[in-house]
């Protein structure tokens, strides 16, 4: 191949590349939803995983009765929006969100912005609520071969980012096949962490809670030894 022909075809390979402009942003300012949606805690434990992961990440909580609400010209100051675990009425939960903060987070991730539900907020994202994903999300919990039957808190076996660990579970959902790069999986086979694509944004999604602290699994009379031994947390983060 001659130079000319060398140089052309370099070219139209570095088309296909993705521009520095075009890349993911670092994370470094976060958005975690605080309000009715969410359970006691919840918020401020993701909050507390965060910043073990980095000191200098930037967090505010956002919602109805904070001083940041949630709208497009606040949700565009941030790297990710963050919905928590909350309880069991996901109806509830998106009433209580309302319309417009609804509205305003899909199009914070259509924009480009990155989505991380866990539990309950996994729920919120599927199809019938925010509808980020184009899947309805129905219990993980008593599906074929899962450990635990029902709602009951329990330390669960998956293997995650390619390694077998435990994890904190509290009746998550379980993501059907479709459109997504799987991150996790429980011992069943059955997805437990997945990663979408919502227009420009990024969706990520956990049934179970890797952000769950000692304190989680101490009143849930957990053994401290089934706390997850890897970064599974911190995967979730680094999938975006």
């Amino acid at each position: 191949m001659n130079l000319r022909a060398t140089a052309a075809t370099l070219f139209a390979f570095a088309l296909l590349l993705p521009s520095p402009a075009e890349a993911a942003a670092p994370i470094t300012h976060v958005a975690i939803y605080r309000g009715p949606a969410g359970c006691d805690d919840c918020s401020e434990n993701v909050a507390k995983a965060l910043h073990r992961l980095n000191p200098n990440y930037h967090i505010d909580f956002v919602g109805a009765d904070e001083s940041i609400d949630i709208t497009p010209q606040t949700l565009a100051r941030y790297d990710l929006y963050v919905q928590p675990g909350g309880g069991q009425d996901i109806p509830a939960a998106l009433r209580s969100l309302g319309e417009a903060r609804s509205e305003a987070i899909r199009s914070y991730v259509a924009h480009g912005g990155r989505y991380l539900g866990l539990c309950m907020g996994a729920y919120l994202a599927d199809d019938n609520n925010l509808g980020l994903i184009p899947q309805d999300l129905d219990g993980e919990a008593g599906r074929p071969g899962f450990e635990v039957p029902g709602i009951a808190d329990a330390a669960v076996q998956v293997t995650w980012a390619g390694k077998p660990d435990h994890v904190f579970f509290q009746d998550g959902p379980y993501f059907p096949k479709g459109s997504y790069k799987t991150i996790a999986t429980y011992r069943n086979g059955d997805v437990a962490a997945a990663r979408y694509t919502f227009e420009k944004g990024v969706v990520v999604l956990s049934g179970p809670h890797p952000e769950a602290s000692q304190e989680w699994f101490e009143n849930a009379e957990i053994p401290v030894s089934k706390m997850p031994e890897g970064d599974l947390f911190g995967s979730l983060i680094r999938s975006f």
